[in-house]
């Protein structure tokens, strides 16, 4: 009887113990696992967000550079680490969605292995054309790809980049064929479309904008669901192909097993981080669109962008360069 009454009293101390650390979450610094190099898109959002999320959260978020092999190197890392809240991970579409079907193996399963927190922001493409290709309007550019199948070439990125999927699901929805011609990078991909050399690609707009602004390249639409808010007169393809839509995004996941308590704990930190007026200008500055969700908004969202977005990935044939 002493013996049970001792394991029920130990049991309740240690109960009692985790419910005060949970309370007293975060108590130390967070690792922020970012699974590409310094320097990169991802990089200077998540050291953009760092700051903000720093200032909400009370304490200091550390970022960890964990790049190669399409970011499955930090992903498997991060989906590997403690699951206390003090390990917290920036996944987006390329780790999560792209590179579990373009690579042989990945050590991670995006959807079993991690717990969503917020959605942070989502990016869009733009069909975009060499000046010389006699097409104004998405409309116009679907006309011309069907009378001369298989004779525009699509350049991109690199197989299986956001690039080159853009790219593939807008021939699906519109039963069109070019000619994929993968870059080794966005660099050597505007040079190509600059010069030419590719006739069109579906780059991020915050890199066809520029060159469209002087007149070195022609913006056909973009890939949001609707026009973006900075670029007005800029159509959505979906206004000419309904359905169409493709974004990356970037959003805040820590691993499976994370108490719910520092899961809700975090996301409301992330909420108030990101509304902040430095982190929408530097949104704004990169062409991207400020999103935010509950954590179940975040994992149905990207259970749907698995179904939809594997079995054209898979179709193009994209595999691991």
């Amino acid at each position: 009887m002493k013996i049970a009454l001792n394991l029920v009293v130990g049991i309740a101390f240690l109960v009692a113990c985790a419910g005060a650390t949970f309370a007293q979450y975060p108590s130390r610094p967070i690792r922020f696992i970012v699974p590409w190099s310094a320097g990169s898109g991802t990089d200077l959002m998540a050291r953009a967000f760092a700051q903000e999320l720093t200032k909400a959260i009370g304490q200091q978020v550390v970022l960890d550079n964990r790049g190669g092999a399409g970011a499955t190197i930090g992903t498997e890392l991060a989906a590997r680490s403690p699951a206390d809240g003090y390990v917290i991970y920036v996944g987006g579409s390329v780790a999560m969605v792209m590179s579990p079907v373009i690579y042989p193996k990945v050590g991670y399963d995006p959807i079993r292995d991690f717990a969503p927190v917020s959605l942070v922001s989502q990016f869009y493409n733009a069909a975009a054309v060499h000046p010389s290709v006699p097409v104004k309007t998405v409309k116009e550019l679907i006309a011309f790809a069907r009378a001369r199948p298989g004779d525009l070439l699509m350049g991109s990125a690199g197989s299986g980049s956001t690039s080159h999927i853009a790219g593939e699901l807008f021939q699906s929805m519109t039963k069109t064929r070019m000619l994929h011609v993968p870059y080794k990078g966005g660099g050597q991909l505007v040079i190509a479309v600059l010069s030419g050399e590719a006739h069109l690609s579906f780059s991020p707009v915050s890199t066809a904008i520029n060159h469209a602004k002087t007149g070195k390249l022609r913006m056909l639409g973009v890939s949001a669901p609707k026009r973006l808010s900075s670029l007005p007169d800029i159509p959505a393809i979906a206004e000419t192909v309904p359905g169409y839509e493709f974004g990356g995004w970037q959003g805040i996941l820590v691993p499976a097993g994370t108490p719910q308590d520092v899961v809700r704990r975090l996301n409301a930190a992330i909420l108030k981080a990101i509304n902040t007026q430095e982190f929408k200008d530097y949104l704004a500055k990169e062409g991207s669109v400020l999103v935010g969700s509950t954590p179940e908004e975040f994992a149905a969202f990207m259970r749907r962008d698995v179904e939809k977005l594997t079995p054209i990935i898979r179709a193009s044939g994209a595999k691991a360069e």
